[in-house]
């Protein structure tokens, strides 16, 4: 009987899965279908008030809390914000707190901040997080300054820039998630150091 209750409880770890390849693709869906609206490829941004509630919103603060028991801080933060962006977003679409340019480029400017310091988290990470951080930085940089000079060419700059940030986060996921399995093929992503 010692020894079943021994055996017992010597049971093997559970292997946790990767969720940055999760985070990256619910940031990157997100993001490309607001950006593809602010390029001018449509018009009315509202139809990413789903995505930013759910995908962007509740799968990425999902996966930043993975990352925060996985032990990696980066990725808690970087994913548990981003989601925090997503779902405020989703809010001031859906009910209609879009306010003036000034006070909007101000939020805009924030996460331009934020984002800034998370890219020289990236730079002793691999090349594919540089460039989505990098591209990011540039996509909310010309979003801030279109609100605040009310300038609608650099918003159209600005999502240009998001539709190559989405791209390049898919890339990083996919390349994730091509490590984690039983891939015939893997894609680089550039170690630094």
């Amino acid at each position: 009987m010692a020894q079943i209750a021994a055996e017992r409880s010597e049971a093997p770890a559970v292997a946790t899965a990767n969720p940055a390849p999760l985070g990256l693709c619910a940031f990157a869906l997100t993001t490309f279908v607001l950006s593809a609206a602010n390029a001018g490829w449509f018009t009315g941004p509202t139809i990413v008030i789903g995505l930013a509630f759910f995908y962007g919103g509740l799968a990425q603060m999902l996966a930043g809390m993975w990352e925060f028991r996985a032990g990696n801080t980066f990725g808690a933060t970087a994913f548990t914000s981003y989601g925090a962006f997503w779902i405020a977003v989703g809010a001031t679409l859906q009910w209609k707190l879009i306010p003036n340019g000034t006070a909007f480029g101000f939020f805009l400017l924030g996460w331009t901040i934020f984002t800034g310091l998370m890219f020289l988290g990236t730079l002793r990470s691999n090349g594919a997080l540089i460039a989505v951080f990098g591209l990011l930085f540039l996509t909310y940089l010309f979003l801030a300054i279109g609100a605040l000079g009310n300038s609608t060419s650099m918003n159209t700059i600005g999502g240009y820039l998001g539709i190559l940030t989405a791209l390049a986060a898919w890339y990083t996921a996919l390349a994730g998630i091509l490590t984690s399995g039983r891939s015939a093929f893997t894609l680089p992503t550039w170690p630094i150091g």
